[in-house]
């Protein structure tokens, strides 16, 4: 949207820019038939020779400062407003001292030009200093402020580009996040699996040999699974225990102990659950510990003292989470990233929902999500 409103005004000052320089034109053949009109072919050629290298864009520096200082030190009075046009343009260009040597080139030369269309008369004194002093000092301000523009937008588009990298970053912090979550949970699972059926075929012999081929071949299988999700999706665990620990928290733990720890803290919740964690996948009770605990932080930012609730039904056919709370006191003494709730989205979006937040009326905020089941699960009844 930038560039094409920047591509009109370019095409706008153009149009006005030859719209000045023709009514220059036509003010220096107006001019010359003023003063006894003796040379209006040679005035009107000089007056479109300076025309075409003030509109052509390669040809204003450095041919057109020269041409039209020396026009206008020839023919003076009709080709003034032109040099004007010129001084003003290398003004804007940050070419002070070069406007400058070409005003007083062009307005001590005229001294000895043509006398009838001389700058110095009585009669003009005011007007020939006065033109291009204004036309220095207005390209200057405009160059000025034509820069400061350009500045502020290249730092607008800086920081949109920072954040934009900011929130990429956020996205692939979370995926990594729940690849390493994902990798945790897999690799308990298909421990289990090898470690049973392991067992299992350690009593072969009193079992019937294709049921012991079979146990063999799912505990093969599954080292095997087990050894390529290690590899695929070990580099995103740390080595760290400490860390390693953490990242198994969402697993181990329930969203109650979550609202426990946050009531011990001092914090009001209100927590609703319907239906069992065990109906909803793995990967959904991650996301709802996830979401409730950067609710309940947003909470504890953005409203402290206020009373947060907490809805979450796991039931067939989505896993529903709702956290609401009202106003309440900013706290100053915290500092987040800013991008939790981008975080947050990735996490639902990768697992086929979506998630909302936002003000809910009379000061409260909601921050709500629907995460789909998978269509292999069971659905134990229906919802609206």
């Amino acid at each position: 949207m930038s560039r094409v409103s920047s591509r009109e005004g370019h095409r706008w000052a153009a149009y006005g820019r030859g719209a000045v320089v023709a009514l220059c034109v036509l003010g220096a053949v107006l001019n010359d038939m003023a003063f006894e009109g003796r040379y209006l072919v040679p005035v009107i050629i000089t007056a479109l020779m300076c025309a075409t290298v003030l509109l052509v864009p390669r040809l204003r520096w450095p041919i057109a400062p020269l041409l039209v200082t020396a026009a206008t030190a020839w023919w003076g009075w009709p080709l003034l407003p032109m040099l004007a046009v010129a001084l003003f343009d290398l003004a804007v260009d940050r070419r002070a001292r070069v406007a400058v040597g070409c005003a007083v080139a062009a307005l001590g030369a005229n001294l000895l030009s043509y006398r009838a269309t001389s700058l110095w008369t009585s009669q003009s004194y005011a007007s020939t200093l006065l033109l291009p002093v204004l036309a220095v000092l207005v390209g200057l301000w405009l160059g000025s402020r034509r820069r400061l523009l350009q500045a502020l937008a290249a730092d607008v588009e800086h920081l949109s580009v920072e954040a934009q990298l900011r929130e990429e970053a956020a996205r692939i912090a979370e995926r990594s996040r729940i690849a390493a979550e994902m990798h945790d949970v897999l690799a308990h699972r298909l421990s289990l699996i090898a470690l049973h059926t392991g067992v299992l075929a350690t009593r072969s012999d009193t079992l019937p040999a294709s049921v012991a081929e079979r146990l063999g071949l799912l505990r093969a299988t599954s080292v095997e699974a087990l050894a390529d999700l290690r590899e695929v999706l070990g580099v995103l665990r740390d080595s760290d225990a400490a860390q390693t620990s953490a990242a198994l928290t969402p697993v181990i733990r329930d969203v109650r102990e979550l609202a426990d720890e946050a009531r011990a803290a001092g914090q009001h919740i209100g927590l609703i659950v319907e239906g069992r964690p065990e109906e909803a996948p793995t990967t959904h009770r991650l996301a709802v510990y996830r979401i409730v605990q950067e609710a309940l932080t947003n909470a504890r930012k953005h409203a402290d003292g206020a009373v947060v609730t907490v809805r979450i039904d796991y039931r067939p056919p989505a896993t529903l989470v709702e956290v609401t709370n009202p106003a309440g006191t900013p706290r100053t003494d915290t500092v987040g990233s800013g991008y939790g709730l981008v975080g947050l989205r990735e996490r639902v979006t990768t697992l086929g929902g979506y998630l909302n937040s936002g003000p809910a009326g009379a000061g409260s905020w909601r921050l709500a999500a629907r995460i789909p089941h998978p269509a292999g699960i069971e659905q134990n009844g229906t919802r609206s």
